[in-house]
């Protein structure tokens, strides 16, 4: 099987991660998303995900169906290994991750690089509070954590700003990824 790069979007909470993933996927269909797991109801909202409860999600890390798994904002997420599958006929695989796991992804995923959005403060609570998942209290906290650092070591990193339209996002990590690839 082909190498499939697996490209982790990351940034802060607002930022637009899975609607930039959704929509580079619109954009060129060898954009292959992968679906993580959360301890989170499917009705929840936002990202496409599988819901699952904390004891299944248990069960599944037991039986290392996980290539990463963490806990972030009281919940478990994981991300299963890309199937041939998901490789086949895909450019690259987008996965949403946090950056607190990305040194562990580096080293499971071959090849791998980061999509580091970030966007204004402003566009970040303005984003939180029209998404309605969280509390007040809740936005504070993932607006604290906006400005966290990528851990150092991470060999490939792509920085977009994504506080304007969305096309102009995916325009830039297009241009950006054809230039690598010249």
């Amino acid at each position: 099987m082909k190498q499939v790069p697996v490209i982790a979007v990351v940034g802060p909470s607002g930022v637009g991660k899975d609607s930039v993933m959704a929509a580079l996927a619109a954009r060129d269909p060898g954009f292959h998303l992968i679906r993580r797991v959360i301890t989170r109801p499917d009705q929840a909202g936002g990202e496409v995900f599988t819901g699952v409860s904390q004891q299944d999600f248990d069960a599944k890390r037991a039986g290392g169906v996980f290539a990463l798994s963490w806990q972030a904002h009281g919940l478990s997420y994981g991300v299963p290994m890309p199937s041939d599958e998901e490789r086949a006929g895909a450019r690259a695989l987008l996965v949403n991750l946090s950056r607190a796991v990305l040194l562990q992804a580096q080293g499971v995923f071959h090849p791998f690089a980061v999509l580091s959005l970030t966007a204004r403060p402003e566009v970040l609570a303005a984003r939180l509070a029209a998404r309605g998942r969280e509390d007040v209290a809740d936005q504070a906290r993932r607006l604290g954590r906006a400005d966290m650092a990528l851990p150092a070591g991470l060999r490939r990193v792509i920085t977009i700003d994504n506080s304007g339209p969305l096309d102009d996002t995916v325009e830039a990590v297009l241009a950006h990824l054809q230039r690598e690839s010249a």
